[in-house]
């Protein structure tokens, strides 16, 4: 498999396509490509086939949790250094403490400010420099 890292795209793993649409615009509006996945391990093959500057997932997906996503990106030396922003419905300090513990950058509650998530983005993202 041959792995690209430019690290100049967002993914997005959110099941609602309209979701993950209006939050890929926001990537966009970052400067970033959007890319997308609508299931927790198609966003996992995803990120391991294109290293993407950062992951923006769900935690409520119909195949696994974000929460297993997370934990997966982070324990695979290929992909622990993307930056993973959650951003969910699930609220209360239990589930951002897990996120954390998961290896989340940050945790954002739906509904979600706009200027908050572009903050974030921007804060995040990483992109990779590297000579091909």
């Amino acid at each position: 498999m041959i792995v690209e890292r430019n690290g100049h795209s967002v993914l997005v793993v959110e099941d609602d396509r309209e979701v993950n649409q209006l939050v890929g615009e926001y990537a966009k509006i970052c400067g970033y490509e959007y890319r997308s996945a609508l299931t927790g391990l198609g966003g996992l093959a995803e990120a391991r086939t294109r290293h993407p500057a950062l992951v923006i997932l769900d935690l409520m997906l119909p195949d696994v949790t974000g929460f297993d996503v997370c934990r997966e990106l982070k324990s695979d030396a290929g992909t622990r250094h993307i930056p993973v922003i959650m951003l969910t419905a699930m609220t209360g300090d239990e589930n951002k403490e897990k996120g954390r513990q998961c290896g989340a950058v940050d945790y954002l509650t739906k509904p979600f400010d706009p200027d908050q998530l572009i903050r974030s983005i921007a804060k995040h993202a990483k992109v990779e420099h590297e000579s091909k």
